[in-house]
C-alpha cells in the first residue's frame, strides 16, 4: 500500500453527504463505517430504530462508493467486526499501513470519550473536524450565557435568529413579534381529518434477517419490507418538501394536538433524517421559509415561525446544554424519584386511553410528537415518581430520532425536572383537564377526566396533586406554580387525605391502571 493512506471515520449519525471531506474522491483516504454491538446494546432500542439506522448507513456508504470513494464497510454480522471503534480501528490500521487517523466531533459524550482514549493509543498521528451540520458550536450557549444564573431558550433563539439574519429585519424580527407560541396551541376540531403521512416503501428485509441471527435485544415492531421512514438523502428531501407543501399551513396551530389513530398529524417527521444529517438545520429553515414567501395567503406567519423555532432555536439549545452540563447532566435526579417505570410502558397495556394510545403508537411507529412525549408519557412518569435513568433509557430506545444529546436534554431536563429548572422554568405536570383540552383520549376513556377520587377517577388527578404535595419544600417557591401551591393549601383536609390515598392505592397498583 502507498506511503500516507489515511483511514476516516464516519458514525451512524453523520451522514453528512455535504460534508467538505467528500469534496473529491482523493486515493490515500478510505471511509469506514461500523455496526457494532456497544451501539445496538446501550439501551433496549426500537427495532425500527436499529434497522433504520444500519440501512441509512448502507445506503450512505454506497453513495460514497458510486462516487468512487473507497469504504470500508462492517456489517454486525461479519466475523471481522471486533463490535467496537476502538478494536476495529486499531485492527484496520494494523493490517492495512494508515499512517493517519481522523473523525468527526461525535454528537455523543459516551462516544467522544471513546475515541479520545482511542486516539490517545495511537501511534500515527490523528485529527479531528466538525460535522459541518450545527448551527451552533459545542460552547457557544455556555459562552452566550456566561456569567448568567439561568439559561433561557428565548434568549437563545434570538441570538440565532440575529446571527443567520433568519425572520429578520436588521436587528428587529420580521413581523415586530419573535415568538408566536401562543397561536399554536389548538385542539383538532373532532370531525377533522388530518393529512395522510408521506411514508417510504424500503425493503430492509435483508438487515432485518440478519439481525434475527444475533442476540440483539429490540422492542417493537416493523415491517421490513415496506419500512416507512427515509433512508437516504433523496428520501429526507421528499419528506421534508412534503411536508412544507402539505402540513406546514397547519402545523403550528395543531402542533400540540393529539388524536387517537393520528400519529402523524402535521408534523415534519424528519427528526430522523435532521438527527443521521441527511438534511441540515439550515436547509429545512430555508426550505420553509421560501414555501412561505411563496404562499404567504396559504401559510400564515405563526405556523412558520413555530417551525423555525423548532430547529433554529430548541434543538440548537438543547445541544448546546448538553455539551455545557455533561456528563454530570445524566446523573442529575433533583427530586429524588426511585420508582420503576410501569411493565405497560413496553407494551402499552393500560386502560388510560392517552398512554395506551401514545404508546402504542410509539411501538408501532418508533414515532410520537413532542406533546405526546412530554404531557403523557413524560408526564405521568414524573407524576409517578419514576426514577429518570429508567425514564431515559425507554426514552432513548423507543424513538427512532432519539440520541443522547437531544433526549437526556428533553427527558431528563424538559420532562422530569431532574435538573432542577436548567431546562424547563417548572415541572411539566398536568392532570386530566390539559389532556382533554388538547386530545381527544378522554372521552373514550375507561376512566373519567372529571373524577379526581373514587372508582375509575382518571390516574391523573389525584397524582398530581400528589406530586406537588410530596415536593412542597422544593417547589413551593416557584413563582410560576405558586398558584397551585394556593389552591392545594385552600383545601378542606379531608380532601387531600382522600386525594392522597387516591394517589397512593394508584401508585401501589401502578402495573394494573
Amino acid at each position: 500500500m502507498k506511503n500516507n493512506q489515511t483511514l476516516r471515520l464516519i458514525l451512524g449519525d453523520q451522514l453528512n453527504s455535504e460534508h467538505s471531506w467528500y469534496k473529491n474522491a482523493e486515493t490515500n483516504v478510505s471511509y469506514v463505517l461500523m455496526e457494532i454491538r456497544s451501539e445496538t446494546d446501550y439501551a433496549n432500542q426500537h427495532i425500527q430504530k436499529i434497522v433504520g439506522f444500519f440501512a441509512a448507513m448502507r445506503a450512505f456508504a454506497d453513495e460514497l462508493r458510486k462516487k468512487k470513494n473507497k469504504v470500508i464497510y462492517y456489517k454486525l454480522t461479519d466475523k471481522n467486526n471486533k463490535q467496537s471503534f476502538g478494536k476495529n480501528i486499531l485492527s484496520l490500521i494494523k493490517e492495512n499501513n494508515f499512517t493517519h487517523f481522523e473523525y468527526q466531533l461525535p454528537d455523543e459524550y459516551r462516544v467522544d470519550q471513546l475515541l479520545q482514549e482511542l486516539v490517545n493509543k495511537l501511534t500515527i498521528t490523528h485529527s479531528v473536524c466538525d460535522t459541518e451540520h450545527f448551527l451552533s458550536t459545542r460552547d457557544e450557549l455556555g459562552t452566550f450565557f456566561k456569567d448568567k444564573k439561568t439559561f433561557l431558550m428565548e434568549s437563545f433563539y434570538r441570538h440565532m435568529r440575529k446571527k443567520y439574519n433568519v425572520l429578520m429585519n436588521g436587528d428587529k424580527p420580521l413581523t415586530g413579534q419573535w415568538n408566536y407560541d401562543g397561536d399554536n396551541r389548538k385542539k383538532l376540531p373532532a370531525n377533522h381529518k388530518p393529512i395522510a403521512p408521506l411514508l417510504f416503501n424500503n425493503d430492509v428485509s435483508e438487515i432485518a434477517n440478519e439481525l434475527a441471527t444475533t442476540t440483539v435485544k429490540s422492542i417493537g415492531k416493523i415491517n421490513s419490507l415496506q419500512f416507512i421512514w427515509p433512508i437516504n438523502r433523496e428520501q429526507s428531501l421528499e419528506l421534508l418538501s412534503f411536508f412544507v407543501s402539505e402540513c406546514l399551513p397547519l402545523f403550528g396551530t395543531y402542533q400540540d394536538a393529539m388524536m387517537p389513530n393520528e400519529w402523524s398529524l402535521y408534523h415534519s417527521r424528519i427528526s430522523f433524517s435532521l438527527n443521521t444529517k441527511m438534511l441540515s438545520p439550515l436547509e429545512v429553515i430555508n426550505a420553509a421559509i421560501n414555501e412561505w414567501e411563496k404562499r404567504p395567503n396559504e401559510i400564515e406567519y405563526n405556523q412558520l415561525e413555530g417551525f423555525v423555532r423548532q430547529i433554529l432555536g430548541w434543538r440548537e439549545y438543547m445541544r448546546g446544554i448538553y455539551w455545557n452540563k455533561m456528563p454530570e447532566y445524566a446523573t442529575l435526579n433533583y427530586l429524588e424519584h426511585t420508582e420503576k417505570l410501569p411493565e405497560w410502558y413496553w407494551t402499552g397495556n393500560t386502560k388510560m386511553n392517552c398512554l395506551k394510545h401514545s404508546i402504542k403508537q410509539s411501538l408501532d411507529f418508533a414515532y410520537a410528537h413532542h406533546i405526546q412525549r412530554l404531557m403523557i408519557t413524560g408526564n405521568f412518569a414524573l407524576l409517578a415518581g419514576v426514577n429518570p435513568e429508567e425514564v431515559d433509557a425507554w426514552y432513548l430506545g423507543i424513538y427512532i430520532d432519539a440520541l443522547d444529546w437531544v433526549e437526556i436534554t428533553n427527558t431528563r431536563g424538559m420532562s422530569q425536572f431532574a435538573d432542577g429548572g436548567i431546562v424547563g422554568t417548572k415541572p411539566y405536570v398536568s392532570s386530566a383537564a390539559y389532556i382533554d383540552k388538547m386530545s381527544h383520549y378522554c372521552s373514550s376513556c375507561y376512566y373519567s377526566k372529571a373524577k379526581k377520587t373514587g372508582d375509575k377517577a382518571c390516574p391523573f388527578n389525584s397524582l398530581y396533586w400528589n406530586f406537588y404535595d410530596k415536593h412542597e419544600s422544593k417547589l413551593s417557591k416557584n413563582p410560576r406554580i405558586g398558584m397551585m401551591y394556593n389552591v392545594w393549601r385552600r383545601m378542606e383536609p379531608a380532601q387531600k387525605a382522600e386525594l392522597l390515598e387516591q394517589a397512593n392505592i394508584y401508585l401501589q397498583n401502578i402495573n394494573n391502571l
